[in-house]
């Protein structure tokens, strides 16, 4: 008997949300990957997909192995591969130490040390991305120390008082002291992580972020009682976090492989309404997100042509 060949590999999820690629690996108990290129930010490492090499920060929920799996190979990778940048993973200030054990191990079992920053971030602090992004930690409720990530732009904004007044004259005020601007956020990618429900994914940075990744394990019935074990969310706990969110999609991750898209799909129809299930996507439902990508293409190169025509003088196609 000839043998089949094995499975292929797991590929990358993909959700476009403009201007962010939302991509990675998202399996309940397998691995969680989740990248944001745009962001240079990787949240969890569940294992290491070559994709995220150039990412040089991790933000880690938890340390569940699922999550946390590939942090020792990603490290040496960076290194091995002489990428640019430090490699660092900010981590719940609770589980910073088991984690440098764990890296210190590394050490003796390759008789090398490979470069890396565990940096153990508070609850309601932030880490520096790029000069005007942020991202900030916000503790959430796992079976272990957990925190939840937002990546926030901040941006100055003229303040109301002054809109209306010629440059010289803001220069002149300026030149007096005052303050004529006000820093204002914009939350820009949030990750809830593994957790349960409660009020920390109502908070502000959640409810307004552009795009929410949320955790969603549980979707039959008869699973409550197990995401409430577990402290995972199931699909009727996102009723009124969808309701709350003003996000313009919401990637869906961490469903267990039992659990059928098209199943996954009703149930998110079923909780969220026909019109809000439409910005709600499963990072690893591939044909949906293939076609979605396929007509925002389409309609691009459509509004291309016509504005193409327009600059031309001719009339735009019916």
């Amino acid at each position: 008997m000839v043998p089949r060949p094995p499975p292929p590999e797991a590929r990358l999820g993909f959700v476009y949300s403009a201007p962010f690629r939302i991509q990675g690996i998202s399996v309940a108990g397998e691995q969680a990957v989740v990248h944001v290129p745009e962001l240079d930010l990787c949240f969890d490492v569940g294992l290491c997909p070559r994709a995220i090499l150039p990412t040089p920060t991790i933000a880690l929920s938890h340390t569940h192995m699922d999550h946390v799996g590939g942090l020792p190979y990603w490290f040496s990778q960076r290194f091995f591969q002489k990428m640019p940048g430090t490699a660092r993973c900010l981590v719940h200030p609770k589980m910073a130490e088991p984690l440098r054990r764990m890296m210190a191990a590394w050490v003796d079992l390759e008789r090398q040390r490979t470069p890396h920053e565990i940096v153990a971030i508070e609850p309601d602090t932030e880490f520096q991305l790029r000069p005007n992004v942020v991202v900030r930690a916000i503790e959430v409720s796992h079976t272990t120390p957990a925190l939840g990530f937002v990546a926030i732009e901040r941006r100055s904004k003229l303040r109301d008082e002054f809109h209306g007044l010629p440059q010289d004259r803001l220069r002149e005020l300026r030149a007096q002291g005052v303050e004529i601007t006000r820093m204002i956020e914009i939350p820009l990618v949030a990750y809830t992580g593994d957790t349960e429900p409660g009020d920390f994914l109502l908070r502000e940075e959640f409810r307004r972020a552009q795009v929410v990744i949320t955790e969603c394990t549980f979707f039959e019935d008869e699973h409550r009682d197990r995401a409430k074990i577990g402290k995972h969310l199931h699909v009727e706990d996102l009723r009124p976090l969808l309701e709350a969110w003003e996000a313009r999609d919401v990637v869906i991750v961490h469903v267990s492989r039992r659990t059928l898209l098209p199943f996954a799909r009703t149930r998110i129809e079923e909780v969220a309404g026909k019109a809000r299930a439409e910005s709600v996507h499963l990072l690893m439902d591939h044909k949906a997100n293939k076609a979605r990508l396929e007509a925002i293409a389409a309609q691009r190169a459509s509004a291309a042509d016509a504005a193409q025509a327009a600059e031309a003088g001719e009339p735009a196609e019916p």
